[in-house]
């Protein structure tokens, strides 16, 4: 144990030698990640078990919503006459007794033991002379736990030989001896501008409130402090780009936007050329742009980019873009050549799957400036270093590749910058996981392309569905069969893609042309596969994900997704783009493994939005943010205690706060901000390469 007096080094005392602890529950306390008196401190509750508004069951009313805390009096599992399992529940306490009834739950029967103490809550209604709950929600409470009327006991995250009282005697115990040795981070001018308690208040009301509002004071609290951290590091990342970076400015002229606007057959919407100009007005600095593009799909972003790009070739620059596949790699090459068809601009496409005599042939070309336009993979990366005058830099679908892999792109010229997504970003995500970025938004424009229709199929429409399929081959347009695996290797598994395959061959559509596309493909297999339908020869395309963007067929028109529940909302609204993208419409038939009417939440909103930015949200809701800000890919550690869906106001508060910190103090420098400086670059400085605490 440290002898070290100092409250740091208390409260990095080892959990063992908190009282009460010792060498035993040591060992459970660091399978639940708490090591330390700190540890204890900030592992806050999961939820709070609610006794405040306990109602005696004798004093219940008929259809009354309430909370009563009984102990199980008798337990009784039968069989209905239809076949079906009911479980009985007699609970009872000092004023009466009250049933609850489960129907189709006979596997709770093992749960209640009689005189375990138990809170139910829901709807109690009067059925002659006793009151009965049907599924309640019921909390179980531990044995020999003290329970009293207006209590919020907290619930914490379990490991094997722990229970709740335990972990809560512990917690106290902690906050009795190291609550008052916490140091403040925040200077008193944050906290009052934040109206916000201070830590050891927070801390102690978080784990054991008195009631609700306390809990919310000191939860806001400690969400502000968690969020305004990350804010200022993303805030100081923002400034060092603007202040220590610098870059050529490149100038929108009159000119040069419109031998840009000319390379197009058609007028770029009102969104489009909004999106360019923050993107054109960027580049005129003389420090890097740091710019998001997102949009839905179908919005026009690969024309945005090539604006973009152009700009940069136009004053005597590099453009590299970075895609994360081949398959989209070679796409955009294919654009690209195609867009700039007649024009003095040299495209180039840079994969793994070059041969080094290929690559070393293009970085010799890179060199002497022989080179506009770079497309590639990861590849681009190794290539970065190689380029004449790299002057932008564009990573499409950003979300797919790393912070770290997006600052490899970095070289000595420091280029601008650009990231675009087809996948609508939920505004709290972007404001976390790319808040040191400006965000333009593209919108599709009204009437491009068709209509898209989504439906949700089962069993007993399935063959309705393939004879609806094979009607619009038959008048000559293309579709897609999206499964969500490779092989048949699990039996169990309908969303195989080659059994799929070979189920159609030989059935629903053996009278067409069908290839099958996949990940385990090499980049020729893939590239020949999507060249044949793009140009016809094949009717339908048999493919897993790697599909979902980039793939622009205005032929096809029909989509048939299996195993559907396998996919994300964003991922099913991304596949469901590669339909309709021409003067027809598209249609959409999702079909879930088990082949039942479809309840899945996910599927139900595809089905009735085709709102990328909606369904974005939704699907927020649904996976919860911390799915969604991928932390194991971004590199970004996860949040212990806010919540982005909850939390937007206190995120938005927390961002505006930072960057006004940073501007006043751009490296926490101050006296007063010495934790805080110490707080921001411990949890954030590797991950946004801020350097170390000194």
């Amino acid at each position: 144990m440290s002898t070290s007096s100092t409250p740091a080094a208390k409260l990095t005392q080892p959990v063992q030698f908190i009282k009460g602890v010792g060498p035993h529950k040591a060992k459970w306390l660091e399978k639940l990640g708490l090591k330390t008196a700190a540890d204890v401190l900030f592992f806050f509750p999961r939820k709070y078990q609610d006794f405040r508004e306990l109602t005696p069951i004798g004093d219940l009313e008929s259809d009354q919503n309430a909370s009563v805390l009984v102990e199980v009096a008798e337990v009784e599992a039968i069989i209905s006459s239809t076949g079906k399992p009911i479980l009985y529940v007699l609970f009872k306490d000092e004023t009466g007794f009250i049933r609850g009834i489960w129907f189709g739950q006979s596997f709770l029967k093992d749960r209640f033991a009689l005189k375990q103490r138990v809170l139910l809550r829901g709807k109690a209604v009067e059925r002659g002379l006793r009151f009965q709950m049907t599924h309640p929600k019921v909390t179980w409470v531990e044995s020999g736990q003290e329970v009293s009327q207006g209590q919020l006991l907290p619930v914490y995250k379990l490991t094997e030989g722990a229970n709740q009282r335990q972990i809560r005697d512990i917690v106290q115990t902690t906050i009795d001896q190291f609550a008052n040795l916490v140091e403040e981070a925040m200077p008193d001018f944050v906290r009052e501008r934040a109206d916000v308690c201070d830590i050891q208040t927070a801390i102690q009301n978080v784990h054991f409130p008195r009631d609700q509002e306390q809990l919310g004071e000191a939860r806001g609290r400690l969400v502000y402090q968690e969020l305004l951290i990350l804010q200022l590091a993303l805030a100081i990342r923002r400034h060092r780009v603007q202040s220590e970076q610098q870059a050529t400015s490149l100038e929108l002229t009159p000119k040069i936007k419109a031998r840009i606007l000319r390379r197009f057959p058609f007028e770029l919407s009102d969104s489009q050329i909004s999106a360019f100009e923050e993107i054109a007005a960027d580049m005129n600095q003389p420090f890097p742009m740091n710019r998001m593009l997102h949009g839905d799909v179908g919005s026009g972003k690969t024309v945005v980019a090539v604006c973009s790009m152009l700009l940069a070739v136009a004053h005597g620059g590099q453009a590299a873009l970075m895609a994360p596949t081949e398959i989209l790699a070679r796409q955009h090459s294919r654009t690209l050549n195609r867009m700039l068809a007649g024009s003095r601009v040299n495209v180039a496409l840079i994969t793994g799957s070059q041969t080094a005599n290929e690559r070393k042939a293009l970085h010799e070309r890179l060199e002497k400036g022989e080179v506009d336009i770079v497309v590639g993979t990861t590849a681009v990366i190794n290539a970065a270093s190689k380029f004449k005058n790299l002057s932008l830099v564009i990573i499409d679908e950003q979300h797919k590749f790393g912070v770290k892999q997006r600052a490899k792109l970095r070289g000595e010229n420091d280029p601008h910058y650009l990231v675009m997504t087809a996948t609508p970003i939920p505004r709290t995500i972007s404001m976390t996981l790319f808040g040191d970025l400006d965000v333009s938004t593209l919108q599709r424009p009204d009437g491009v392309g068709g209509t898209v229709h989504t439906y949700l199929g089962s069993d007993e429409n399935l063959e309705k569905w393939w004879g609806f399929f094979r009607k619009k081959l038959l008048e000559g347009r293309q579709g897609y069969v999206i499964a969500p695996l490779v092989d048949g290797g699990d039996e169990s598994a309908i969303g195989s893609a080659e059994r799929i395959f070979e189920s159609l061959s030989n059935g629903p559509l053996e009278e067409f042309r069908i290839d099958l596309l996949h990940g385990r493909q090499s980049a020729e297999e893939k590239d020949a596969t999507l060249q044949a339908f793009a140009s016809g020869q094949t009717q339908v395309l048999v493919a897993t994900g790697v599909v979902e963007v980039g793939i622009d067929v205005p032929n096809a028109t029909v989509m048939t997704i299996q195993s559907a529940e396998r996919f994300g909302l964003s991922q099913l609204h991304q596949l469901r783009g590669r339909v309709g993208r021409g003067k027809h419409a598209g249609y959409v038939c999702a079909f879930e493994s088990s082949g039942a009417p479809n309840e899945n939440e996910r599927l139900l909103a595809l089905e009735k939005s085709s709102d990328g930015f909606e369904l974005a949200e939704i699907d927020m809701v649904l996976r919860g943010p911390g799915n969604l800000l991928s932390t194991r890919q971004s590199g970004f550690p996860p949040l212990m205690i806010a919540d982005l869906v909850r939390d937007a106001e206190i995120l938005v508060q927390s961002q505006q706060d930072a960057r006004q910190i940073v501007k006043d103090d751009p490296e926490l420098q101050g006296e007063a901000m010495e934790r805080l400086h110490q707080l921001v670059f411990s949890r954030y400085g590797h991950v946004l390469d801020l350097g170390d605490v000194g």
